[in-house]
């Protein structure tokens, strides 16, 4: 009696592992991260707003409270609390960094304008960073909370939320970070007021759109997985 081989079960189809977080908070923590870093090296130059000058580390500042307001709206306060936190990794790290750039030895063939310029553009000094540090942790957390909290829920007005929650977060950082770094050095009223009225602007006609793209951009990147 013969017997006829048994058939091999057919082969299953290979499976994309899944992702251990969702698609769109993946990217926006990367983005996240490279915003904290370069956020402070833009900051090394003044623009000119009409009459008023603002630091240009604000464009970089903006994107990052849009992002967090993102994730919050995505994923929850938590969720974007963490991330705010997270954020001290590549700060902390690009400081010392950055630091470590300054105190090695130049190449002497380096070009002489850009030798002389680095030190001014990168350094700063230790005052300078801790306010960096305790102006980021407390205005991003603040904006966390104030944008969760005008929620109540509902989820709804996003635009409107995320730019209170700007508003309110850049005036903090304005006060932390200038007076923790200039206060009894110069006059910083006059900077205070410049400074808060150049970024209160720059959130009210920045921030709508810029969170109205990112959550369309973070749904359509979830719905993909």
């Amino acid at each position: 009696m013969s017997t006829q081989p048994k058939a091999m079960p057919a082969a299953e189809p290979l499976r994309a592992a899944p992702l251990p977080i969702p698609r769109a908070l993946f990217v926006f923590a990367l983005f996240y991260g490279g915003m904290v870093c370069i956020a402070g090296v833009l900051g090394a130059k003044q623009v000119a707003m009409g009459p008023l000058a603002v630091e240009a580390g604000i464009f970089g500042f903006i994107l990052l409270v849009v992002i967090a307001s993102t994730v919050a709206e995505l994923y929850g306060r938590a969720t974007a609390d963490s991330l705010v936190r997270l954020g001290f990794v590549p700060l902390i790290v690009s400081m010392a960094l950055i630091q470590l750039v300054l105190f090695l030895p130049a190449d002497p063939g380096m070009y002489p304008p850009l030798k002389e310029a680095f030190p001014v553009v990168l350094g700063q000094g230790g005052r300078m960073m801790l306010a960096g540090l305790i102006s980021y942790g407390i205005s991003q957390t603040l904006n966390v909370l104030i944008f969760s909290k005008l929620s109540r829920g509902e989820g709804k007005l996003v635009w409107l939320r995320a730019m209170i929650a700007s508003v309110c977060s850049q005036v903090v950082d304005t006060l932390l970070f200038i007076s923790i770094s200039f206060l009894g050095e110069r006059d910083i009223l006059d900077l205070l007021i410049g400074q808060m009225i150049a970024k209160v602007v720059l959130s009210v006609v920045l921030v709508p759109v810029l969170i109205t793209a990112f959550v369309a951009l973070g749904r359509r990147l979830d719905a993909r997985t």
